[in-house]
C-alpha cells in the first residue's frame, strides 16, 4: 500500500514534472542542468504508467519493439550515472525515505523538490544548485519503484570523474585543437565524441560535418556486442542510418549547438518514437545517425530503445520518405548466407 508520500508524488501527471523542472532550471547547476531533463526523457513516467495499466505487458513491449533495459527498477542506483548530483544519490535516498516518514500533507511539488535539495545539499556540505537535479531524479526513482525497492537498493555507485562541476562545463565546451595551422583548414577538421553510457565511458574521433553514428562504427577499439546486443557496429546503437528506427538516440550533455539543426524528419520521427525531444534546432535529444558536427560533443547513451510515441502519447502517423533496409537485418541476412556457405 503506497505510503501519503507516495500518493503525493503519484498525483502528478508527466506534464506537471516537465514544468517543476523547467520551473527550477535556473536553480540546477550548469553541469546537470541538460543531464537532469535528458534523464527524464530516458525513464518517461507516461510510458511507465501505460506499460502499468496494459493486461498484456509483454504484448506492448512486442508492439515498442523495445530493445535494451527500460525498467528503472533494474538500475535504481545507476541510471543517473551521468549526472554530476549522482555522487549524492545515498543522501538523496536518506532524505526522501525521511521525507516519507514525516510527510503530513503538501500541495506544491516545487516546494516538495526545494526543500530535499537543501536537506542533501545540508547533510553533503554542497551547493543546492549541484543536489537538484538530482533530488528531481530521486523523487521520480521513487514513483516508479516504489518505496521498499528504494530503500532496499544497496547504494552501490561509482565515482570515477572527480572533477569539478565548473571544469566539466569548461572541458565539455572546448574543441580539440587542430595544430598550429589548425586556422587554415576548410574540411576534416578532427574533433572528438565524449560518451557515456550505464556501463562506462570514453571517446571516439569524428571529423567536421560527419555524423556521430558513423563516426561511432569507425571505432573498433572493443567488441561493442559484446557489452551490448544492440552495438552492431560501435558503442552507439544503430540500425538504419535514416531516421527510421529510433535506435540511435542520445541526450546531449554538451555541444548541442555543435551539431546540424534538427531536420523536419528527424523531429517528425522523434515524437513518433516518443522521445519527447523539445522544440527548437539544437535540443538536448538528437538521433547520432542525423547530427552531423562541427566541434567536440559529449553524450550520454540511453540502455534501451523503442518506439511509442502512438500509444503512449497519441502522435498521430505521419508521412515519411520511405526508410532504407535496415542496417540490422542486412548483416543478420550477410551472416545467414555465411553460415549456410560454411
Amino acid at each position: 500500500m503506497a505510503t501519503k508520500f507516495e500518493n503525493f508524488l503519484n498525483s502528478f501527471d508527466e506534464n506537471a514534472w516537465y514544468s517543476t523542472i523547467e520551473s527550477l532550471l535556473s536553480d540546477i547547476h550548469e553541469v546537470d542542468r541538460a543531464a537532469t531533463q535528458i534523464w527524464f526523457r530516458f525513464y518517461p513516467l507516461s510510458l511507465f504508467r501505460y506499460l502499468e495499466s496494459v493486461e498484456d505487458k509483454a504484448a506492448a513491449l512486442h508492439g515498442f519493439a523495445m530493445q535494451g533495459n527500460y525498467e528503472l527498477k533494474d538500475q535504481i542506483d545507476s541510471s543517473h550515472h551521468f549526472l554530476y548530483g549522482h555522487r549524492f544519490w545515498n543522501a538523496v535516498k536518506n532524505v526522501i525515505i525521511k521525507r516519507n516518514d514525516t510527510f503530513d500533507g503538501a500541495t506544491d511539488l516545487t516546494i516538495e523538490v526545494k526543500q530535499i535539495a537543501q536537506d542533501v545539499a545540508n547533510e553533503t556540505k554542497s551547493k543546492v544548485n549541484l543536489t537538484t537535479g538530482i533530488s528531481l531524479v530521486g523523487l521520480m526513482t521513487l514513483v516508479q519503484v516504489g518505496l521498499e525497492n528504494f530503500k532496499n537498493a544497496d547504494g552501490n555507485i561509482n565515482i570515477e570523474d572527480k572533477r569539478s562541476p565548473n571544469t566539466i562545463v569548461a572541458e565539455r565546451a572546448k574543441d580539440d585543437s587542430q595544430g598550429m595551422f589548425g586556422f587554415l583548414k576548410t574540411v576534416n577538421k578532427k574533433y572528438s565524441v565524449d560518451w557515456q553510457d550505464i556501463s562506462g565511458n570514453g571517446k571516439f574521433g569524428i571529423i567536421s560535418d560527419e555524423d556521430i553514428a558513423t563516426a561511432s562504427a569507425k571505432d573498433q577499439s572493443q567488441n561493442w556486442k559484446s557489452k551490448d546486443d544492440r552495438c552492431w557496429e560501435g558503442v552507439v546503437p544503430v540500425e538504419c542510418r535514416s531516421a527510421a528506427c529510433g535506435t540511435c538516440w542520445v541526450g546531449v550533455l554538451g555541444g548541442a549547438e555543435k551539431l546540424t539543426a534538427v531536420s523536419p524528419r528527424e523531429a517528425k520521427q522523434m515524437k513518433v518514437f516518443g522521445y519527447n525531444q523539445p522544440e527548437g534546432e539544437h535540443p538536448f535529444l538528437r538521433l547520432s545517425c542525423q547530427s552531423k558536427i562541427s566541434g567536440n560533443v559529449s553524450i550520454v547513451i540511453p540502455p534501451w530503445n523503442g518506439v511509442f510515441g502512438r500509444k503512449v502519447y497519441g502522435v498521430e502517423d505521419v508521412e515519411l520518405e520511405p526508410a532504407t533496409t535496415s542496417a540490422k537485418k542486412l548483416r543478420e541476412t550477410i551472416a545467414e548466407v555465411v553460415n549456410s556457405a560454411n
